[in-house]
């Protein structure tokens, strides 16, 4: 029997982790020779942040709705338009997210032929009734649930009701490998970062990657240290709309002594080959999420040999060994925090043991691993 047509369906084309995974999974499925393509919901003018090796598509989506619910519901039904016109050719539509989850069970149960698989990165915070229930649904409806992590397939378990297939993220090292001294130090030059030693944060500035509790604990570590470590900040796109939240965060750096653009640098979105050159350029990764699936930006830091210091969330403690690894520090303490910040920006023998360590974890994590564990769970898909 021939290998089944897959379909990874994914809700956006910006670097967000699970697009990240979506595009890397495809390109690792490509390998193989698996019948593999994208199809992500997209504005005008579409393209992805970085090339695709796998064929891939665009579902026109609709202009943005003046409310989160509508824009959801919205998005739900320009990619169920744009699945049916391809349910034919498919076999099965593995989704990354809610939305495109739920277009994709509504394809099936209108009698398309096929098996609707949902990996669930994470689950998000909504506080709206009917988008706690459309999410709900996302993870009831799919034939199959996949996550990356064990912590995931535990909560899955407990709060749904639901079982899972745990098949972790990869990372693609080569992609993070060195790049032109000269260009790290434009690049520092550029953002006034030159002489100062430099955590980059990865994600945006948002709730669960721990925004508010970062910048406190560089407040801190500004009193601290001599010269201040400054902190870039890159990445932000996202479904929901944080403006409020970033708004308050930066709104705080004054009263904590803080300078944006001096003391804080957002480097915004990013192209694939930016983003690497900034984790070549940056002394060590701050990472201290109050919530992730995995954590893509771990693997993506340890390519490049950048220490990290992190939070100590479930989910870290499944792969990440403290003082090995990681820093790992209290979550939500920003006082911990910055005790781990300090310890690596002080303590040039712990960032090689980090960097060594990190070294030593990649290889148990790649996109061939997991496209080799998905090729089997489709295979045991009905046909």
């Amino acid at each position: 029997m021939s290998s089944p047509r897959v379909a990874l369906v994914t809700y956006s084309t910006k670097a967000r982790g699970g697009v990240v995974h979506t595009l890397s999974l495809a390109g690792a499925m490509a390998d193989r020779d698996m019948s593999v393509r994208v199809v992500a919901l997209a504005g005008p003018d579409p393209s992805f942040f970085r090339p695709v090796r796998a064929p891939y598509s665009f579902v026109p989506s609709s202009p943005p709705a003046d409310t989160l619910e509508q824009r959801v519901f919205n998005s739900i039904d320009d990619l169920e338009r744009g699945l049916t016109a391809i349910a034919a050719e498919v076999d099965v539509f593995h989704t990354q997210d809610c939305i495109s989850a739920r277009a994709a069970a509504r394809v099936r149960d209108a009698g398309a032929r096929v098996q609707v698989v949902r990996t669930v990165h994470h689950v998000d915070d909504f506080t709206s009734t009917v988008l706690i229930d459309c999410q709900r649904k996302a993870i009831e409806e799919p034939d199959r649930l996949v996550v990356v992590s064990e912590d995931w397939h535990h909560r899955l378990r407990d709060e749904y009701g639901v079982d899972s297939v745990v098949i972790h993220n990869g990372v693609d090292a080569d992609r993070f490998g060195p790049i032109e001294p000269g260009r790290r130090d434009a690049l520092r030059a550029a953002a006034g970062v030159a002489d100062r030693f430099v955590f980059l944060s990865v994600g945006g500035i948002e709730p669960r990657k721990g925004s508010t509790f970062l910048v406190q604990a560089m407040a801190r570590l500004a009193t601290e240290l001599e010269p201040a470590p400054a902190l870039v900040i890159v990445g932000g796109h996202s479904f929901q709309d944080y403006t409020r939240y970033r708004d308050d965060v930066l709104a705080t750096l004054p009263e904590l002594g803080l300078e944006l653009g001096r003391d804080v640098i957002l480097a915004g979105s990013l192209t694939d080959s930016e983003l690497h050159e900034w984790y070549r350029s940056a002394d060590a990764l701050a990472f201290p999420s109050t919530k992730e699936g995995w954590g893509l930006a771990v693997l993506e830091a340890m390519a490049a040999d950048l220490p990290v210091v992190s939070s100590d969330i479930a989910v870290f403690r499944e792969y990440l060994t403290a003082d090995r690894t990681a820093v790992m520090t209290r979550v939500g303490d920003p006082a911990s925090l910055a005790a781990g910040l300090a310890r690596v920006a002080t303590d040039p023998g712990l960032r090689e043991t980090l960097v060594r360590g990190g070294r030593d974890l990649l290889p148990a994590f790649s996109w061939e691993r997991a496209a080799e564990q998905h090729a089997s769970l489709y295979a045991g898909l009905p046909r």
